[in-house]
């Protein structure tokens, strides 16, 4: 279609000749001796429906030989009309590319990566639905941080208006299609037959049109779903009000035509269809919008495609698009004709359905017989999925609908119970399919979510886990001051809420921060904080791990006293709730101690003890890590032969993981 999607495009040769000789044009930098710094940016500008998507796509089909590291496609505003923000674009372009970025990771950091990617590359950047704030530069302020440093990559950008801002940017700005492309277009649905017989009454509907690509195919669905019906009766109604004066446009007129002739259950299925996230609709989303079947709603997302009033989306998954200039059109019926209550609880089935979905995704992962799949079973065969590859697939592609359902469950204000249950299930699912590193961008983001619900809601348990969540991944990737300020505000809401976990939790992880920072005593001070909190509410095994971390840290800071005092704490602790492994490896970083401070003998008795404790474990790699260490600290005492033993004795349980274990012998 010219400039809507379909895959279908006609006419604008004019157009496409002259953006293809905007590529080449001599730019600014070029007429004053320079080379150009950056990428050459092309500009489609138009109105929703115009055709301006298409025909950047033809375009970029065009040109696929000149860019072979591919088209990457972004969409720089929301179908609500909020700008994306801009480290979201280039975190989505960098998943695109192959490339990966920290987890909250900022605007510029991102921007950065993206640029860094680019480098060397020849791709062409196709920036659909960039904002147009009447001319006050916010589209240019979206585009301008996601532009290559380098002129072997090219942009084009498709807006409603001027890029204002960037310089060296002449618009192509589309109007109607001429009357030959325009009738081709609507032939497509319509038929060659019904345009041919009467070519005058063809024309005529198209004039009512405005040569506007997006009413031309919602007037071909409608001819076509009505193979009887005369072209010159649509042409009639669509003339007809025009000469009555209405204001609106071709595409609103043919698009309340077309809706009028729909029956009531879809006509009130194709309004609610503007509340699906991210303006992607799967059968599942139709049906809990409309509180219908799922086949129902397949077939009726069918018969709106042949209409002309979704398309069709490539995907190994049912996935239908909303077209953007429609989008505001069924806003306004549904502001008019659905009563407030009936939309929220529209909404509220949709994030049900998501929410079921979500749990269903995770439990496929379980073992069998687990209580998750047992409850998985019970489900309606349209909520299982039949395969974890399945459901892994199922999560990959509606990715994005899901997170954006996340965001406009937290922005609506009204649904925060059903918000927190999407969120959850949603982290739940990602890590069950992808794991927590691989997925940590995503996490990073709903944490947010989850924190801004809290915070609203003056809940300081749920305040504090999401606070604890955002600091562990800001200290994944290296933001230590800014996971220490979040551990300590968690601190605060866990004290708030009297959730000992959080608090807890809380004191040891700003104890890991300083630590990190090498500030060794405040470590070990938080760490005791975290410590006499385990003693008194009698968690053996946490105190025991305590006592090594601030051995840990005394052993950095060189007091080596106080770290053997920890150690003999732990490994007594250890010994009292019977872990023989934990004892074993306890009693190996304090022999480790002792060598540190001067006291090889006695590291030699501890290792031996460690290495007893490790055999009564079977922990092999533990037994043959020591023996390095053994012979180690014998050829520090002059005893080559026996530290030979020991060194053979570490390859024969090892074999071909030796190497590996003596590069790296110290145990943690």
């Amino acid at each position: 279609m010219a400039g809507g999607g379909g895959g279908w495009f006609v006419g604008r040769h004019r157009e496409l000749k002259e953006l293809r000789a905007d590529i080449g044009r001599a730019g600014l930098d070029t007429l004053s001796g320079r080379k150009a710094p950056r990428a050459r940016v092309l500009l489609v500008a138009g109105r929703p429906g115009s055709g301006r998507t298409a025909l950047a796509e033809e375009l970029a089909g065009q040109l696929t030989d000149d860019y072979p590291d591919g088209v990457l496609r972004a969409r720089l505003t929301d179908p609500d009309g909020t700008p994306v923000p801009t480290g979201r674009t280039a975190r989505e372009l960098l998943v695109a590319l192959g490339e990966s970025a920290p987890a909250g990771a900022g605007d510029d950091d991102l921007s950065a990566a993206l640029r860094t990617a680019l480098h060397g590359r020849r791709a062409l950047l196709l920036l659909d639905d960039v904002a147009n704030g009447d001319g006050d530069g916010e589209g240019a302020a979206q585009v301008d941080p996601l532009l290559p440093d380098t002129p072997d990559c090219l942009v084009v950008a498709v807006s409603t208006g001027p890029l204002t801002g960037i310089p060296d940017v002449r618009p192509c700005t589309l109007g109607g299609l001429d009357t030959k492309a325009a009738l081709d277009l609507l032939a497509r649905s319509a038929g060659s037959v019904r345009i041919t017989v009467d070519p005058r009454s063809a024309e005529s509907l198209v004039e009512g049109c405005g040569g506007n690509p997006a009413a031309l195919v919602l007037a071909g669905g409608w001819l076509a779903a009505r193979p009887k019906a005369a072209v010159a009766d649509l042409a009639k109604h669509v003339r007809d009000h025009l000469e009555e004066g209405a204001a609106d446009s071709g595409l609103a007129r043919v698009f309340q035509h077309a809706y009028a002739a729909l029956p009531t259950p879809l006509a009130r299925m194709l309004r609610l269809l503007s509340l699906a996230p991210a303006g992607h609709v799967d059968p599942h989303t139709a049906s809990a919008l409309a509180g219908c079947s799922v086949s129902a709603a397949r077939d009726a997302l069918d018969d709106f495609v042949v209409l002309g009033l979704l398309r069709p989306v490539a995907s190994e998954l049912p996935q239908y698009e909303v077209p953007g200039c429609l989008v505001p059109l069924l806003k306004e019926l549904t502001k008019a004709q659905d009563k407030p209550g009936e939309v929220q609880l529209a909404r509220a089935r949709m994030l049900e359905r998501t929410v079921r979905l979500l749990q269903s995704c995770r439990a496929v992962t379980e073992p069998e017989g687990s209580a998750a799949r047992k409850k998985l079973a019970g489900l309606p065969r349209a909520l299982r999925f039949s395969s974890p590859r399945a459901a892994a697939d199922w999560l990959w592609i509606r990715q994005p609908a899901l997170l954006a359902a996340a965001r406009l469950a937290v922005a609506d204000g009204e649904l925060d119970t059903l918000a927190r249950r999407l969120m959850s299930a949603l982290a739940r699912a990602l890590v069950a399919h992808r794991g927590t590193r691989a997925a940590a961008p995503e996490l990073y983001g709903i944490h947010q979510l989850v924190l801004d619900v809290a915070e609203r809601r003056d809940l300081p348990r749920e305040q504090a886990a999401a606070l604890l969540n955002l600091a562990d991944l800001d200290a994944q990737t290296g933001r230590t001051h800014d996971a220490l300020a979040r551990y300590r505000a968690a601190l605060d809401c866990g004290r708030a809420a009297g959730d000992p976990y959080a608090t807890g939790r809380a004191m040891e992880s700003v104890g890991g921060a300083h630590q990190d920072l090498g500030d060794w005593q405040r470590a070990a001070d938080w760490y005791g904080r975290a410590l006499a909190q385990r003693l008194a509410r009698g968690e053996r095994a946490d105190a025991a791990r305590l006592h090594g971390r601030i051995a840990t840290a005394h052993t950095y800071a060189g007091r080596y006293g106080e770290a053997l005092r920890n150690w003999r704490s732990a490994v007594a602790g250890l010994r009292k709730i019977g872990d023989t492994a934990g004892r074993a490896r306890a009693l190996s970083e304090m022999a480790r101690v002792q060598e540190y401070a001067g006291r090889p003998e006695e590291s030699l008795r501890t290792c031996r003890e460690a290495a007893e404790w490790a055999r009564e474990a079977a922990d092999v790699r533990l037994q043959a890590a020591l023996q390095v260490r053994l012979a180690d600290t014998l050829e520090r005492l002059g005893d080559p032969t026996a530290a030979g033993l020991h060194r053979a004795a570490a390859e024969r349980m090892l074999g071909s993981e030796f190497t590996e274990v003596t590069g790296d012998a110290a145990v943690s």
